[in-house]
């Protein structure tokens, strides 16, 4: 065994060392000290969270199989951060009666999800990028029914599993004909043997069906709202952020990487399901009452932005997506955090149980509103610039029609991003939510996310560093 090939997988062998210390642990530890699992695991993900910003080698290992490149690094570390974030949030929750028991059996599983999304994102090779698929879905099914003995959640656990296989099985679907036609599932390779023709468009689209899903892309949606409303609040956060962003950034990878010769076909589907995303996720936020169901359909159109930028093809859409990315883990994270803090100590999630919130809650508030800013795009939040720099990117390429309509529909959003700024801050309520303290480690997360949102569109050098990455593109 060639043991050189593992030089470049830092990060992977990183979180692998954090998952065994963490396994071993709670394996060990008594009854009485499990609740050291939850510091223990912050600690050593944190650790591995900076190690992940030290300089690192770049290059291809197990013969092209695995690729390592400046934007792969930017990803895993965008996508640590939020992780950690999420690890922050969920103390309060762990804490609890019903979940404390399960502390290291949450952190296995979000650590094993991490891993593959990993694999994803460093994939040169249709197999390995499988693997990596299969190993981010299915602890995922475990963390969305981890409140087992919640109806909602056990629900929920069950949509989640049967939507993951059935878009994972029409993706293994979609590299079956692509094997066949090309006889490869190198990245690389299957890039030279592509032909425009029907059996290599039918491959394609049935593999970008299946990370549509993911993605939560219309009309392949039905399952997000029920999910979303049903896991733990924290796994919501999980999943509206770091697993759409890994799924984003995989697509984004393959289309240019492996398909770019029937760049026309896919740009025409991605153009209608990018319009009809947008518009219908905007239009069914607007009918929501309850805030996890109301940032599910958010974050469907927010999907719908992020893929704006990817189908510009542009080394400046590019950036524009990992940027925007960044900008939305920061910007959930801090409306996630909010809801959960609330939700732990109250258990409600409506939007009308919010009325009021400014006087008997005036930080978290200010925190959600910020956050509700964000999202909407207004100034001077980083979600501003994120929503303007995938704009222009798609601008550039001469879309100009779908900017229109993405700017119309920005509009409708941020008139439902102001309906929760409005109960907070004008509603009056005879009975507001009584006054909730939060742990440390939430009120750290909201204090980093808070700092995100505002640093992260005032400093250009964050943007200006990504467009300085070429992604494979000109």
């Amino acid at each position: 065994m060639d043991l050189s090939n593992y030089l470049l997988m830092k990060q992977e062998m990183s979180l692998l060392v954090v998952f065994l210390i963490l396994f071993i642990f709670d394996l060990m530890v008594s009854d009485k000290n499990r609740h050291m699992v939850q510091p223990l695991g912050l600690l050593l993900f944190l650790a591995h969270t900076v190690y992940g910003f030290l300089p690192q080698a770049t290059g291809t290992s197990f013969e092209g199989m695995y690729v390592l490149g400046a934007s792969e690094i930017w990803v895993k570390n965008i996508l640590n951060v939020g992780v950690l974030l999420m690890l922050l949030q969920s103390n309060g929750w762990l804490s609890g009666e019903k979940a404390a028991f399960k502390r290291g059996e949450f952190f296995s599983l979000t650590l094993l999800t991490l891993l593959g999304m990993y694999l994803m994102i460093s994939s040169g090779h249709f197999i390995l990028f499988y693997i990596g698929l299969e190993m981010a879905s299915l602890p995922m099914a475990a963390l969305v029914a981890f409140d087992k003995y919640e109806n909602n959640s056990a629900e929920a656990g069950a949509k989640y599993m049967f939507m993951a296989v059935f878009s994972s099985a029409i993706l293994l679907f979609g590299l079956s004909f692509l094997y066949g036609a090309t006889g490869t599932f190198y990245f690389e390779d299957v890039n030279l043997l592509v032909k425009p023709d029907a059996l290599m468009l039918t491959a394609m689209v049935l593999f970008v069906v299946g990370l549509f899903f993911k993605i939560s892309l219309v009309p392949f949606h039905f399952w997000t709202a029920d999910v979303y409303q049903g896991a733990p609040t924290p796994v919501t956060a999980y999943l509206s952020t770091i697993s759409k962003g890994a799924a984003v950034y995989a697509l984004m990878v393959v289309l240019y990487k492996v398909f770019p010769i029937v760049a026309i076909e896919w740009n025409t589907i991605l153009w209608w399901v990018i319009l009809v995303t947008i518009t219908l996720g905007n239009l069914f936020a607007l009918r929501q009452k309850n805030l996890k169901r109301f940032l599910a359909f958010s974050s469907i159109s927010q999907a719908g932005y992020i893929m704006l930028s990817v189908m510009t093809g542009s080394a400046q859409g590019m950036a524009a997506t990992i940027y925007y990315v960044l900008v939305y883990i920061f910007s959930n994270m801090a409306a996630f955090g909010v809801i959960s803090s609330i939700e732990s100590k109250t258990g409600k999630v409506n939007m009308n149980d919010y009325d009021g919130l400014y006087k008997t809650n005036p930080k978290l508030a200010i925190v959600m509103m910020i956050a509700m800013f964000s999202l909407g795009g207004i100034p001077p939040t980083a979600g501003f610039f994120s929503k303007f720099f995938v704009f222009t990117a798609a601008a550039a390429q001469g879309e100009y029609l779908l900017v229109f309509i993405a700017l119309v529909n920005t509009i409708i959003s941020l008139y439902y991003y102001l309906l929760v700024v409005k109960a907070m801050f004008i509603n009056q309520n005879d009975q507001p939510l009584a006054r909730v303290t939060s742990d440390g480690y939430l009120k750290l997360s909201l204090v980093v996310c808070l700092v995100g949102i505002v640093v992260i569109g005032l400093l250009g050098g964050v943007y200006e560093q990504l467009t300085n990455l070429s992604f494979g593109l000109s």
